[in-house]
């Protein structure tokens, strides 16, 4: 491997790696002053995830998790910051509960037609966003903070049981989907079952990837993301890519709550998972916004999530896991600052080498050429 590239390597873990050192650091420094061991929390969570259905339930929400963080780095990417994530899946999977519910279809064609509904649902939702701003220059910030509210006044509405919804002791839910309309999940054995939807969360992961990286759309969306100005001097119009990146986002963002959905609950509820679109927030910034890295973060906030459950039965606090992970937000933005800056630092020096090298040649070129005319 060239040098070049295992510097790049070096600056694309170093964020990530740094994050994760500096929160454990800052954690295990609150337990030593709190009195507690700071070394036997981690031990406990990491023979606790020893365990198989405890390896299935990390599994099951990284993929809800990854889907999440996936929407939020379609707008990161396109420098946009889709706060809205929660609010836009959470419609979905409701309105798609829905239209699960009053519409039976055959087995596939059932549970694709529940996706789509999902996927135009958060698209739809975050379209809004994306309308205000290119329109009327609203902060995407301050327009998808609105709607999350907005989007939680309307599921609190449908779901009354003078609309959509139906009454089950304390809480109310949409009906169940028909079975068609599960997505299979695969067997784990004594762990349990992992949500098949994690096929469709991998294949996602990869379908974006390729959008960015190999397509002149994805060129587009991070020339206009880095500069807007220069983008539409090259003929790109900054603004549709601004909507339809927010489009783009709002439709994944849809699709995160299909894991729940379709592989375990089978109708939304007032106890359908909530925060998942914040969450997403930090493990896109924990993964640097690569598929790969996003992957790692949503399996390690996975892990703090479900593993520190034992940390109650040990005496220890759970919300030690909730700690570490605002630390690593905030380790998160320092670091990356940290790498960037060691990394401008080193491309001005090699810029420097390399010329310094080419007037040295050109000095010694220079040399040459006198001495033959002396000689001549």
């Amino acid at each position: 491997m060239k040098k070049f590239d295992k510097e790049r390597l070096i600056l694309a873990l170093g964020g990530p790696v740094l994050a994760l050192g500096v929160a454990i650091l800052l954690t295990s420094a609150v337990l030593l002053l709190s009195g507690r061991n700071p070394v036997e929390p981690y031990v406990l969570m990491i023979e606790y995830a020893a365990n198989a259905d405890i390896q299935v339930l990390i599994l099951n929400q990284a993929t809800t998790y990854y889907i999440a963080a996936l929407a939020v780095a379609v707008g990161f990417r396109m420098n946009l910051f889709n706060i809205g994530v929660d609010g836009q899946y959470r419609l979905a999977a409701m309105i798609a509960a829905v239209a699960g519910v009053t519409f039976t279809l055959p087995p596939v064609l059932h549970v694709l037609f529940i996706m789509v509904v999902a996927m135009l649902v958060g698209a739809f939702w975050a379209g809004i966003a994306g309308l205000l701003k290119t329109t009327r220059g609203v902060s995407e910030v301050v327009s998808t903070i609105m709607l999350n509210a907005i989007a939680t006044s309307i599921i609190a509405y449908l779901v009354l049981p003078g609309q959509f919804g139906e009454q089950h002791g304390n809480n109310l839910t949409t009906g169940e989907i028909a079975e068609s309309g599960w997505f299979p999940g695969i067997d784990a054995g004594a762990g349990g079952t992992v949500y098949g939807f994690i096929v469709v969360a991998a294949l996602l992961g990869i379908l974006y990837w390729v959008v960015l990286n190999r397509t002149r759309f994805g060129f587009d969306l991070r020339a206009t993301g880095a500069s807007p100005s220069a983008a539409a001097a090259s003929g790109v119009d900054a603004k549709r890519m601004v909507f339809t990146s927010m489009v783009i986002s709002g439709g994944v963002a849809g699709l995160a709550g299909m894991p729940v959905l379709l592989g375990d609950s089978h109708t939304y509820s007032l106890v359908f998972p909530a925060g998942v679109g914040f969450t997403g927030i930090t493990i896109a910034l924990l993964g640097r916004n690569h598929p790969l890295g996003i992957a790692l973060g949503a399996l390690l906030i996975a892990f703090l999530d479900k593993a520190s459950a034992t940390l109650d039965f040990n005496g220890y606090e759970k919300e030690i896991a909730t700690i570490m992970q605002g630390l690593i937000v905030i380790a998160v933005v320092v670091s990356y600052e940290a790498v960037r800056r060691y990394g401008l630092r080193r491309q001005q020096q090699r810029v420097g080498e390399e010329l310094a090298a080419q007037a040295a040649g050109g000095s010694g070129a220079a040399h040459q050429n006198l001495s033959k005319g002396a000689s001549a």
